[in-house]
C-alpha cells in the first residue's frame, strides 16, 4: 500500500505528526490516495481536499500504519487502538476528524 507525503517511517508517521501513537493514515476521498494527515494532503497533492461523506462511512479508508490492516470509517471513528495489532491510535487525531470525514 503506497502512502503519499512527506512520511518519515514505515509506520506513516510524517513530518507533522510523528508521535509513537501516530500510526494512521487516512485514504482521501478525493483521490483515493492515503496520506498520514491532512497536511501531506495539502502540501503534496494537486487539488483540495474532500471529506467522506457520512454515508460512506463503511468503506475501507483508515489504514494501520504498524500492521497494514484496513479499517472502514466507522471502525476506525469507534476505536482507540487497531483492532488487528492492538497499536494505540493518537486520542488527538478525533480534533481533525471533520477534515476527513463529514460529520453528523
Amino acid at each position: 500500500m503506497q502512502i503519499h507525503g512527506k512520511t518519515v517511517d514505515d509506520q506513516t508517521r510524517c513530518v507533522h505528526y510523528a508521535t509513537p501513537v501516530d500510526v494512521v493514515a487516512i485514504k482521501f476521498a478525493c483521490c483515493q490516495r492515503y496520506y498520514p494527515c491532512h497536511l501531506c494532503h495539502e502540501e503534496t497533492a494537486d487539488h483540495p481536499a474532500r471529506q467522506w461523506p457520512v454515508d460512506q462511512r463503511g468503506q475501507h479508508a483508515v489504514l494501520c500504519g504498524v500492521c497494514r490492516t484496513e479499517l472502514t470509517i466507522e471502525e476506525y471513528l469507534s476505536a482507540d487502538s487497531c483492532p488487528n495489532c492492538h497499536a494505540a491510535f493518537n486520542e488527538r487525531c478525533r480534533l481533525h476528524t471533520h477534515l476527513y470525514f463529514q460529520v453528523r
